[in-house]
């Protein structure tokens, strides 16, 4: 027998709903209740409303997270989402199951929503849920004081330059401040590949390759001696 998470998500951040909405709608076991700006909002669906977990931010004009986290049901579950680490020991003081600092990616997500089923004694009794994570199309990156979404079909390359990375589109470079071990860690390992320290090409967007570099359109990209071995047997396959 399998059971949803009937889910609730507060923050003031529309862009940082966006992105908790874009990656719950991923994981069949989840069902999203509601997705509000403040406490107030939420306290009106916690009254309707069936909730097992909450995804709240702390720091929120008016009704701080912590002071809705102290008058929700003991029985509804709070995972902490917020930008500022020094909240974690109060988060922490709550009881409350994990505490994600932004920007939350899809598989720190996972983890958290683990550890709620690890805690959700009642539930592992008497019913098993199966998180299932459908494919990812995109994630979000951070860039001009906002979260931008990329679409991994649309990633001609990615280049690190000194203390920031250059995500090169098919229509334009997206700047930010991620290293790119980070960003290769969110792609899909069987659509780009890593040709040297500082560059990672999309598979598809190669238009051809000699021992030395890949051609992507007419840029020129260098296939370092510590890749070469591994990337030439990917390519001529």
């Amino acid at each position: 027998m399998s059971r949803t998470i009937h889910c609730l998500i507060v923050d003031d951040e529309p862009v940082a709903r966006e992105i908790m909405e874009d990656h719950l709608a991923k994981i069949e076991a989840v069902k999203i209740e509601g997705s509000c700006k403040n406490a107030i909002e939420a306290f009106n669906i916690l009254n309707r409303k069936k909730i097992d977990l909450i995804f709240l931010d702390i720091s929120m004009p008016e009704i701080s997270g912590l002071s809705l986290a102290k008058s929700v049901n003991k029985n509804v579950k709070i995972i902490f989402t917020t930008a500022y680490r020094e909240y974690a020991v109060d988060g922490f003081d709550l009881r409350a199951v994990d505490y994600l600092l932004k920007p939350i990616s899809f598989e720190r997500l996972l983890q958290a929503i683990s550890k709620y089923l690890d805690e959700n004694a009642v539930i592992q009794k008497t019913e098993r849920i199966e998180l299932i994570p459908e494919k990812s199309e995109s994630f979000f990156v951070r860039t001009e004081r906002k979260m931008v979404k990329i679409c991994f079909s649309e990633i001609l390359y990615i280049e690190s330059l000194a203390d920031y990375v250059k995500i090169h589109l098919a229509d334009k470079t997206i700047v930010t401040r991620e290293t790119i071990s980070g960003i290769e860690a969110k792609l899909p390992q069987q659509e780009f590949i890593r040709i040297h320290r500082s560059f990672i090409v999309a598979l598809s967007a190669i238009d051809s390759f000699t021992n030395e570099y890949v051609e992507i359109g007419k840029k020129q990209i260098p296939i370092s001696r510590s890749y070469k071995k591994e990337v030439l047997e990917t390519l001529e396959k």
